[in-house]
C-alpha cells in the first residue's frame, strides 16, 4: 500500500488549526471532492480523494483520535481503528 499523506496537509491546515478551521477545511474539500459532483470519467478518482478527505477528517475532529496521531502518526490511529 501507497505511504499516507499527512492528514494536515490532506486538509490543508496547520498542526495548530482549530476545530472550527478544521471542519470548514473539511467541508469545502468535501463539495469540491464529492464523487457525485464529478463527471464520469473522473467519478473513481474523486471517490478515492473524498475517502482520503473524510478519513483525515475523522481523525482530525475528534481530540482523542487527533492527539494519538500527533504523537505516533498514522500508527496511533490505525491502533484505535483495529483494537
Amino acid at each position: 500500500m501507497a505511504t499516507k499523506k499527512d492528514y494536515y496537509e490532506i486538509l490543508g491546515v496547520s498542526r495548530d488549526a482549530s476545530q472550527e478551521e478544521i471542519k470548514r477545511a473539511y467541508r469545502r474539500l468535501a463539495l469540491k471532492y464529492h464523487p457525485d459532483r464529478q463527471p464520469p470519467e473522473k467519478r473513481k478518482w474523486a471517490e478515492e480523494k473524498f475517502k482520503e478527505i473524510s478519513e483525515a477528517y475523522e481523525v482530525l475532529s475528534d481530540p482523542e483520535k487527533r492527539r494519538l496521531y500527533d504523537q505516533y502518526g498514522h500508527a496511533g490511529v490505525q491502533q484505535t481503528f483495529s483494537g
